[in-house]
């Protein structure tokens, strides 16, 4: 009774307690210490970095604010996470400087973190020497700021502080001797981290100080030559030590076995370490694992010196160079339980002996290297075995004689991209009750007789055979499958599997995540369970020959739905109302469809997080967006081929997100709103095939623009000068509009433009020699417009090469990547598979929009795009007003051009013989021109020629060899030229003779003469006499005329008499002082 009673005081005295201090809740002290440090903070803040902390709720509790834990008894803060809290772009007057007075409020605080904060320093006097007040303080996170040398001095005080990290700052080997001996005065520090700094060799005496240290990160600084052990004698309770990323190229030992003796993990990988580290690491008696990845470890070593590594369970020596002996020697290290192998260059087959002892071996990593043949039968001895990767070798043979089916062991197999021949049933694993993980990409699936009665003894939570090549046709999924109801990635891509499409496989597995099996050739329809699957984060079923409407029900069965592809397939009907309740979809694509009707608004809203909308080669119509949308997120809004009306909308420009619009060939009309300058973001931008007018906005934040197309409108007005400074640009298409003006002078400034095409306009003036200055040009064509004048001679300084190192035209690449990591699913809890980058599966959710150009060559219009595009040159200047010769620099222009257009111009002149030199042209058009002379017989050396015109021209002599290309082509290529003669033409050349003494014949021709010459003078004769009557007749009748023609006829002989009789007298001048001069130096 009485001892009941006191526990009644005891509550009492703990709700007074309490109440005193504010609340349950965080103290008030501490929640306005939080306020004003959030206050401190303010101008260093953006959007993105914000506390969210309420501080204008009084009743708020500040233990539940982000970052903030407190002791759930006394109420106070024990922890501090704020990381990443502070942006500085270099414009805040140099950062967000500490000041230690905002944190003594918190007297129990046990961790820190202010890591990637970019604080370049302290207030004056409020360093974190202050700190010796927080007594409780164990881990304090400083990595990721500016911090110099001082910050050791200043930290020295916090006698309690066990873990430190001061990674990523500006620490190097300057600093005084002083500084680390206060530093050394930390006791109780067991975890230090220093790594990207720029500490060298000279440190490493000056930590021995801190006796208590049991794990030290030195990696990524400037250590470099050999390191002796002795420079870590003091450490006696070393346990972890990591040296990687530095330009270490010996690690020298001792016999003296208490130096590192409790050392438990040493990383040197990527250093300049050779195998000589073998020897040496045997000199750690307590040694479990070993990091020698990236390094040249070639050369030859002893099964004694692998043997004194007795201890050693884990050795990482991926991306290592060393060689296929080692193999043979490891199997002396029976400890092992971890060796990790890939990509270091192995080759041949592996040995049967060696690696194959290692009894305890756990998991083995053969990956990414160039092995063969078949396994060893000495596998059946790694009883032990939980992982085997065997992934991107070129073994072969029969995958059932390995005998993997003796390792019962098994959580996770892969032999993707190998050669195997694999039974499609997969019978030969059927024992394997452990395996979780089976990754079988890329090989040889074989036909087997299926067995209707042997069962799987596994339930595979990842399985995976892409890609997988076949000895048969018409396969349908493994019958073993739907046996599996545990199932959580599944991936079955860029097969051949056929049949129904298996939906039994999202019905049977309830908690599947991602459900892959685009590009087969499935037919049927798409149906969801009955049942919601919050599980499901990403299907992807396009490239089949599903059909059929989208279930309208799929927006409430996977609520979680991240990224949705159903492109290339035969759905129709229209997009469920459902999908509104999508609000984790960041991924949609539709493309290539029946898909109809008009995006539900419901949709619009609903989907707030979508960055990518693909709706592309549909039916869809109606406006894209008939009020405003949440979409602020969207990156890609690709549009086009379908039947969408109207204007575009402005509030478009608050997407300010977007980095490509693609919306062409739909029935968009009206201007393109100014709203559009405000996406800084934009790369590709293609509203082509539409119906917009008005003139193209100058406001475009164009420097990051790279393909901007506009072709098939009607837009009006010049060339605006948003491009001007644009050295992004790739691609610039105005084809088939009305502007008008000239091309302006600034054109040259774009020095990584590849395409130009501005056909069909009315742009005039003439052809500005900037355009020489665009040396990464692809295709130059200005045909169909009014430009006049010559063709400037510096076009033929456009190199034209696809060697040159020249910015792509692949189109634009929208990077998209889901990563699981695979040892989620995985019983085994090695340090391996505990590392958050092991065995990823990684799931391509990427966009790649490919640039299409249409140019006409060979007499037709072409699309070109992907890698051919990479490969096409041309230029066209056909139907144009251009006059003059042509320059013979066009010949010199480059042996890569394979199409030249100068058709229906006012060229004259003969065909440069240095056309000869285009080696790789297939197109070349000189038709309806005023060109004269001989076709240049070198031309026969264009034997890539495919078409050749020069009709309708002045042309005259013999047409060219019917040799090479030059056989193929007919009379077409010549017409309209009178005096030309040979074939293909109907009219041959005879050879002129010399004079003959034979008989004119009785028709008064001469031999093989070419004309008649006397019909040529009594022609020229009559022609003569009757223009001069003409001219005659003309003076005598109008006398108006016959006044104008004397007065000419007078100013002719005046401007003659005055040219002669001045020229004569400075003649006479001249004449007369240079004999003078002559006869004066005469001696």
């Amino acid at each position: 009774m009485e001892l009941g009673s006191y526990w009644w005081w005891l509550v009492v005295l703990v709700l007074v307690h309490f109440g005193m201090n504010g609340s349950f809740g965080c103290w008030e002290q501490e929640r306005i210490a939080l306020l004003q440090y959030k206050a401190s903070t303010i101008n260093y803040i953006d959007e993105y970095h914000f506390t969210p902390w309420d501080s204008a709720n009084k009743e708020s509790d500040c233990c539940e604010w982000k970052g903030v834990k407190c002791n759930l008894i006394t109420g106070r803060v024990i922890e501090l996470a704020l990381n990443s809290t502070i942006y500085w772009s270099g414009e805040s007057g140099g950062g967000w400087y500490f000041n230690a007075s905002l944190f003594l409020p918190f007297e129990d605080l046990q961790y820190l973190d202010l890591s990637w904060n970019y604080i370049p320093g302290w207030v004056s006097n409020e360093g974190f020497e202050r700190f010796s007040a927080l007594s409780k303080l164990e881990l304090l996170h400083l990595n990721g700021n500016t911090f110099n040398n001082s910050i050791l001095s200043s930290l020295s005080g916090i006698a309690s502080l066990k873990e430190l990290y001061l990674g990523s700052n500006n620490l190097d080997g300057s600093i005084p001797i002083q500084d680390f001996e206060r530093f050394s005065l930390l006791s109780k520090l067991e975890v230090l981290h220093l790594d990207y700094n720029n500490f060298n060799n000279s440190v490493l005496p000056y930590f021995s100080g801190i006796a208590s240290l049991k794990q030290l990160d030195l990696s990524y600084n400037n250590l470099n030559g050999s390191i002796h052990i002795q420079e870590f004698k003091a450490f006696i309770n070393m346990e972890e030590l990591y040296l990687n990323a530095n330009e270490i190229n010996d690690f020298g030992t001792t016999n003296d076995s208490n130096i590192l003796s409790k050392l438990q993990l040493l990383d040197l990988s990527e250093t300049k370490i050779s195998i000589r580290i073998l020897e040496s690491s045997a000199a750690f008696p307590s040694l479990r694992t070993l990091y020698l990845t990236y390094n040249n470890l070639k050369g030859s070593f002893t099964t004694e010196e692998l043997g004194k590594l007795n201890n050693l369970e884990q050795l990482y020596l991926e991306g290592s160079s060393i060689d296929k002996s080692f193999l043979h020697k490891i199997g002396v290290v029976t400890s092992l339980n971890v060796l990790t192998m890939s990509s270091c260059e192995l080759k041949g087959t592996l040995p049967t002996q060696g690696w194959c002892d290692l009894k305890n071996l756990q998991e083995i990593d053969l990956s990414q290297n160039k092995l063969e043949g078949i396994l060893p039968s000495c596998t059946v001895n790694l009883t032990s075995l939980k992982i085997l990767d065997l992934s991107y070798n070129h073994f072969n043979g029969n995958i059932v004689q390995s005998q993997l089916s003796s390792l019962t062991t098994l959580e996770y197999l892969s032999f993707s991209n190998n050669n195997f021949f694999i039974p499609f049933t997969f019978s030969f694993l059927f024992n394997l009750s452990n395996l979780k993980i089976l990754l079988s990409d890329n090989n040889i699936l074989a036909l087997e007789p299926d067995s209707f009665t042997l069962i799987p003894t596994f339930q595979l939570k990842v399985f995976s055979f892409l890609n997988c090549s076949y000895n048969m046709h018409n396969s349908t999924p493994p019958r073993f499958l739907h046996y599996q109801y545990d199932l959580r990635i599944i991936d079955f891509s860029h097969n051949k599997l056929v049949g129904q499409f298996p939906n039994w496989l999202l019905e049977n597995n309830t908690k599947l995540e991602i459900f892959i099996l685009k590009n087969n050739s499935f037919t049927g329809c798409f149906l969801v369970p009955y049942d919601i699957r919050p599980s499901v984060l990403n299907i992807d079923i396009s490239d089949n020959y599903l059909h059929g409407p989208i279930p309208t029900n799929l927006g409430l069965i996977f609520p979680n739905l991240n990224y949705l592809n159903m492109s290339k397939n035969k759905f129709q009907g229209s997009i469920p109302s459902s999908f509104g309740n999508l609000i984790f979809l960041r991924r949609l694509d539709l493309l290539g469809n029946n898909f109809s009707g008009s995006i539900p608004m419901h949709f619009i809203m609903g989907c707030y997080q979508l960055e990518l909308l693909i709706l592309s080669h549909n039916s869809f119509s109606g406006q894209i967006f008939p009020t405003n949308s949440n979409l602020t997120n969207l990156c890609s809004l690709h549009l086009d081929n379908n039947h969408f009306s109207g204007m575009l909308p402005t509030w478009m420009g608050n997407m300010s997100s977007l980095e490509d619009i693609i919306m062409a060939n739909n029935h968009f009309e009206g201007p393109i709103p100014i709203e559009l300058c405000k996406l800084i973001n934009l790369q590709f931008f293609d509203l082509s095939d539409n119906n917009l007018f008005g003139s193209i906005p100058s406001c475009f934040n164009s420097l990051n623009i790279r393909f901007f197309q506009l072709n098939k409108n009607c837009l009006s007005g010049p060339i605006p000068s948003v491009f001007q400074n644009n050295s992004n640009l790739l691609s610039l298409n105005l084809r088939d509009n009305h502007l008008t003006g000239n091309i302006p002078n600034w054109i040259g400034n774009l020095s990584s433009l590849r395409i130009l095409l501005l056909k069909v306009n009315q742009l005039g003036g003439q052809i500005p020699i900037q355009l020489c200055l665009l040396q990464n040009l692809n295709i130059l064509d200005l045909s169909y417009n009014k430009f006049v004048g010559p063709i400037p001679h510096c076009l033929g300084n456009i190199t034209f090469d696809p060697s040159a190192q020249k910015p792509s035209l692949g189109g634009l690449y929208s990077w998209g990547t889901y990563e699981m990591s695979l040892s989620l699913y995985l019983k085994t809890k090695l340090i391996n598979t505990e590392d958050p980058n092991y065995g990823i599966y990684m799931l391509n959710v990427g966009l790649y929009v490919d640039e299409e150009v249409e140019f006409a060559t060979k007499s037709r219009t072409y699309s070109y795009k992907g890698d051919i595009l990479e490969y096409m040159f041309g230029i066209d200047l056909s139907c144009n007003n251009l006059a003059g010769k042509i320059p013979p620099e066009l010949g010199r222009i480059s042996s890569y051009i394979r199409a030249l257009n100068l058709s229906h111009n006012n060229l004259f002149g003969p065909i440069p013989k240095s056309f000869s030199n285009l080696k790789q042209i297939e197109s070349l058009d000189l038709s309806y021109n005023n060109l004269n002379g001989k076709i240049p017989p070198q031309l026969t050396e264009l034997t890539s020629l495919a078409v050749f015109s020069v009709a309708h021209n002045n042309l005259s002599g013999t047409t060219p060899d019917r040799k090479n290309q030059f056989g193929t082509f007919d009379e077409s290529s010549y017409d309209g030229n009178p005096l030309l003669c040979g074939p293909p033409l109907q009219n041959s050349c005879t050879k002129i003779r010399p004079p003959s003494t034979m008989p004119v014949d009785n028709e008064g021709e001469e031999g093989d003469s070419f004309m008649d010459m006397s019909f040529f003078w009594i022609s020229f004769l009559v022609a003569y006499i009757t223009v001069l009557l003409g001219i005659i007749a003309v003076l005598y009748i109008n006398s108006y005329w016959r006044r104008a023609w004397f007065n000419l006829i007078g100013v002719c002989i005046d401007t003659c008499y005055c040219f002669v009789v001045i020229h004569y007298r400075k003649w006479f001048s001249f004449s007369l002082s240079l004999l003078l001069f002559c006869c004066g130096s005469l001696p």
